[in-house]
């Protein structure tokens, strides 16, 4: 386990106050693409166990909780560890919570908590990295653009492991699904992002669904006039039958249960190749999410089933 505290910052030269760069700051959009690129792309998936969940997710939940310490030991553990960083993009702090020794053998995912508010307010999620190529860098357009977010990334392709085990939308048992679950638990909002070829839905840009509940359905017609502000097409699965709607994917029925909003969201590809649309659609999540997050008050309820 490793953990880093903050290092200071800057001073003043007599009469002049100078702004230091942070001695910790990183660019988390680059940080994350060789995250992708260099470990889950190859990266193997390895089971998890109940106890190898329980553990990781409990530790997510004391470092919500303010229990840093108490967190950073849990999380020892299992060999993951919390290391703070300031995003050299947004000048704001945040925790990583990751993978220590074998992250490239057991494809577990990380975990970037945004220290910049009190308390989170909302999740991002991205579950097919590499699958659903470049859904990571709209995950962290919008962990960037609202703060108090949670982003909670898979640390495999879908593919990887035997069968569907890597296929961490669709399991319970999970590293992703146990953290995700915890922040259900501790009342956060979820936004989940996927990404499918063009041809899918030839006349959509985006598909919007609130998954197995209704409770995101507000945050989710705010999304879409959002998204078609930026000029782009949406299909909203409470209006019409899309393709990709979300049903059976398993965090958002444990928001369901929970009566929290969640919405599950597909970006066609020629949205995620492209930058300046990619930008376009982060503007639209965060305007959205910006709205969540102003209205929420997190608050800690009962575990969520895992």
């Amino acid at each position: 386990m490793v953990l880093v505290t903050p290092s200071g910052g800057g001073g003043s030269d007599g009469d002049r106050p100078q702004r230091a760069r942070p001695r910790d700051g990183v660019d988390l959009a680059a940080r994350i693409d060789t995250y992708t690129q260099n470990t889950i792309r190859r990266s193997a998936f390895h089971p998890p166990t109940a106890l190898d969940r329980r553990t990781i997710a409990d530790g997510v939940g004391l470092y919500l909780d303010g229990r840093h310490k108490d967190a950073a030991e849990r999380l020892s553990e299992v060999d993951f560890g919390v290391a703070t960083f300031t995003d050299t993009a947004t000048g704001r702090r945040f925790a990583e919570i990751a993978d220590r020794a074998r992250e490239s053998a057991r494809g577990w995912g990380r975990v970037y908590i945004d220290l910049s508010r009190p308390a989170a307010t909302w999740s991002v999620q991205v579950p097919h990295p590499v699958a659903d190529a470049d859904s990571e860098k709209l995950g962290i357009g919008a962990w960037r653009g609202t703060p108090g977010g949670v982003m909670v990334m898979a640390g495999a392709n879908r593919r990887a492991g035997e069968g569907d085990a890597a296929d961490v939308a669709h399991r319970r048992d999970t590293v992703f699904h146990a953290v995700c679950a915890e922040l259900v638990a501790h009342r956060l909002p979820g936004i989940q992002l996927h990404g499918y070829a063009d041809s899918t839905e030839p006349d959509y840009d985006v598909i919007v669904s609130t998954g197995k509940g209704d409770h995101g359905r507000s945050w989710g017609e705010g999304l879409s006039s959002a998204l078609r502000r930026e000029g782009f097409e949406v299909c909203r699965v409470w209006v019409r039958r899309c393709s990709l709607e979300g049903r059976t994917n398993v965090q958002g029925r444990t928001a369901a249960a929970a009566e929290l909003p969640f919405l599950h969201v597909e970006f066609s590809r020629s949205i995620r190749e492209s930058e300046k649309r990619t930008e376009r659609a982060v503007t639209a999540i965060g305007e959205a999410a910006g709205h969540l997050a102003h209205s929420a008050r997190p608050t800690r309820s009962e575990p969520a089933a895992r």
